[in-house]
């Protein structure tokens, strides 16, 4: 489980481990991604928290990718200027002098 996060180039910081009802608690969190937390009673409990927080994000991101391609898939190319101002961006191009 450690070397999944050294393989995606994330880090894991560990906070101090802190007794509670006489039961080590860990906790810690990703460095590049803070708001991805987790603690548990062992250091696994912990890294399974944190690897499925991590795996809801990259979920989120890949949804919301989706949906953004929906959206300007849906509007014409005059649509899509207006909306972008005009501005060229990757991999699209028009031609407006027809």
């Amino acid at each position: 489980m450690f070397e999944t996060f050294a393989q995606l180039n994330l880090y894991v910081t560990e906070m101090p481990v802190e007794l509670e009802d006489n039961s080590p608690v860990y906790r810690g969190f990703l460095r590049e991604l803070p708001q991805i937390v987790g603690e548990g009673h062992s250091r696994q409990e912990l890294y399974r928290q944190l690897a499925e927080g991590y795996a809801a994000y990259r979920q989120s991101l890949v949804e919301e990718s989706r949906e953004e391609a929906q959206t300007t898939s849906l509007l014409s190319a005059e649509q899509l200027l207006k909306y972008y101002d005009g501005e060229t961006f990757d991999g699209f191009s028009i031609d407006t002098k027809a």
